[in-house]
């Protein structure tokens, strides 16, 4: 389960585990998310239906080829060289791109520019924002009243930019170049969302909204939605791609992180940040802990830990200091049942993988606690809140 080593040296995300939903470049943000250190569980929450065996998208393409677009809003790059690929498949290629030459093309940033100029075609225009506001504000500011305009929907929705076009007189003819369904193996769908109810992972990564809704609606068949939610506002850190992404599940009440640039790089530069951040350090024995997803920190030195004394771990750090009874960690080993042995067992692993067992001081006929330092007594003090002492 860890890839990490034991030693002093750790990555930034080494100890946490990441939960990947999407389809597209999911491998990539697995490996980058590794190549940190992180544990990744990914579960598909989409299918991409091929655009060679999406029927809406040849009767689209068709028409366009019978009627052809004054003006073409390419949104995606790999959704371009998709469609194009398509038409060859179906025959339409050559006329397709006839009929691209002779319209407007605006891409949407640089990647959708290179995948027109691959095709041969040349862009009139594309914003250096990337954003799709500033491709609308363009498209309005130059008068789209009779002008027939093809824009390609890539799965993200668009809020509010077909309807601007429509109401200010253009013929909109949208493109799916993108469409998604419901995976056909909800197996790993399942099994991602049962981590994140359970606390298994430490965030939960989205790079498109329909994912985000599919794993919403997922939740919801198996009555789970309102769990998921609370999961996402408390304790699994849900960050995504960008703003649009965002939509679903702000629309449920949850905040999310978000880089400043949309791409997979900075989405795991967020995390890199966010999660070490948010991570529980501690004074205990002489020793600085940092007790993270799996795995602990002691003195910078990375320490995997089996998930029973993850849970008493985190028990005892609910309240540093303070004797927990052997009855309330008993209640936090999973499947541990009635027997209090399990508890002497799994502590005493517990202190083996953090390598210093003086962190955790036994309480005779009470429990147990964590050594916290004198000092950290008194920050604790200061605050009004004081951990109980054996005595």
């Amino acid at each position: 389960m860890y890839d990490e080593q034991q030693g002093s040296g750790h990555r930034p995300l080494s100890g946490f585990t990441v939960g990947v939903t999407g389809v597209r470049r999911a491998g990539e943000l697995g490996e980058l998310l590794r190549l940190r250190g992180a544990a990744v569980v990914h579960g598909p929450a989409l299918r991409i239906v091929p655009p060679a065996d999406d029927g809406e998208l040849r009767s689209v393409t068709e028409a366009l080829v019978v009627r052809a677009p004054d003006v073409v809003v390419a949104t995606t790059a790999v959704g371009f060289r998709g469609w194009v690929e398509a038409a060859r498949g179906w025959g339409l290629g050559d006329e397709l791109l006839r009929r691209l030459r002779g319209a407007a093309l605006l891409a949407r940033g640089p990647k959708a520019t290179g995948a027109i100029r691959a095709q041969g075609l040349t862009e009139e225009w594309a914003p250096v924002s990337e954003s799709m506001s500033e491709v609308l504000g363009r498209l309005l500011g130059q008068g789209v009243e009779g002008r027939r305009i093809a824009v390609l929907l890539h799965g993200e929705p668009l809020p509010g930019f077909l309807e601007s076009l429509t109401a200010a007189g253009g013929e909109v003819v949208p493109v799916p170049v993108y469409r998604w369904t419901p995976p056909e193996d909800t197996g790993p769908l399942d099994r991602l969302l049962d981590a994140v109810l359970t606390r298994g992972l430490d965030a939960l990564t989205f790079t498109s909204a329909p994912a985000a809704a599919s794993l919403l609606s997922h939740a919801e068949k198996r009555g789970l939605r309102a769990d998921l939610v609370a999961a996402l506002r408390h304790d699994v850190l849900p960050v995504c791609v960008g703003p649009v992404t965002a939509l679903p599940l702000q629309a449920q009440g949850v905040e999310t992180v978000r880089p400043e640039r949309f791409r997979l790089a900075p989405l795991v530069q967020v995390i890199c940040r966010e999660l070490p951040h948010r991570a529980r350090v501690l004074p205990i024995a002489g020793h600085q802990v940092e007790i993270r997803g799996h795995a602990v920190l002691v003195d910078g030195a990375l320490r995997p830990v089996p998930p029973a004394g993850m849970s008493l771990l985190r028990s005892l750090a609910r309240r540093p200091g303070w004797v927990v009874a052997r009855a309330e960690l008993l209640r936090a080993l999973p499947g541990a049942g009635r027997d209090e042995h399990a508890v002497e067992t799994a502590m005493a692993r517990l202190r083996t993988a953090l390598g210093a067992p003086a962190l955790i001081q036994t309480v005779v006929k009470r429990g147990y606690r964590l050594a916290l330092d004198p000092v950290a007594d008194s920050k604790y003090a200061d605050l009004g809140s004081v951990p109980g002492r054996a005595r």
